[in-house]
């Protein structure tokens, strides 16, 4: 299967998840990182932890709507047995306690405050990614 590089669409994709990033930080004074956001929920439930929970079931309820309504944009190349995709899963939360983050925390919303940690960051997530690209495809 070959996939085709639809710009237009991953620009709009891209500026509306800058613009939820922006909108968080901005209206109630958020950061946007996916893993702290879940990291946190496994501490004692608080007041503040509400805005987390929906954050995240937000994202959650995306994915289920894209697998509802246009499945074939979740198709992907590679065929990964459970035990890899636990592997990989397990990697890339070892990796984000490493870095303080994900690539949601530092490269959107951290590169954009100018953030040193998160530039440094975000250069070894895709220095990775590519290197693992490379190898892997």
């Amino acid at each position: 299967m070959t996939t085709e590089f639809t710009p237009l669409s991953a620009a709009i994709g891209g500026g509306l998840i800058g613009l939820a990033c922006a909108l968080l930080l901005v209206l109630f004074g958020k950061v946007a990182g996916i893993s702290g956001l879940i990291k946190s929920l496994f501490n004692p439930f608080t007041k503040s932890s509400r805005w987390k929970l929906c954050f995240i079931a937000g994202l959650v309820l995306a994915g289920v709507c894209v697998q509802i309504f246009k499945p074939e944009l979740l198709v992907g190349e590679l065929n990964l047995s459970p035990s890899m995709i636990i592997i990989a899963g397990l990697l890339v939360g070892i990796g984000t306690s490493l870095a303080n983050g994900c690539t949601s925390g530092h490269g959107v919303c951290g590169m954009s405050r100018f953030s040193a940690r998160s530039w440094v960051s975000t250069c070894t997530f895709m220095a990775i990614a590519i290197i693992t690209a490379n190898l892997v495809g």
